[in-house]
C-alpha cells in the first residue's frame, strides 16, 4: 500500500513538472492585475487560512476523543 500511495505521488509530481511550462505560458504578459485585485484576493485568503486553523484544531481534538483510552470511573458505594 506505501508503494502504490508513494509511486501515484511521484507520476503526480513527474506529470506537474512537466505540464507547468505549457500552462504559465497561456497567460499573456500585457494583462496584469492591479494592485487592489491582488488586495482583495489576499483578504479574502487571510479569510480562509483564519477559519482553517480552528477547524484543523477541533477536528484533532475530535480524533483524540475518538481514540483515547476509555477510563472507567468505579463509584465507591458507602453503607451508612
Amino acid at each position: 500500500m506505501k508503494n502504490i500511495i508513494r509511486n501515484i505521488m511521484m507520476t503526480l509530481i513527474c506529470v506537474g513538472t512537466a505540464v507547468s511550462p505549457a500552462v504559465a505560458a497561456t497567460a499573456s504578459s500585457g494583462q496584469g492585475g492591479s494592485l487592489l485585485l491582488t488586495l482583495f484576493i489576499g483578504f479574502f485568503a487571510l479569510i480562509v487560512v483564519f477559519q482553517l486553523v480552528p477547524a484543523c484544531l477541533l477536528f484533532v481534538g475530535i480524533l483524540k476523543g475518538l481514540f483515547a483510552k476509555k477510563h472507567t470511573v468505579e463509584q465507591k458505594s458507602s453503607n451508612n
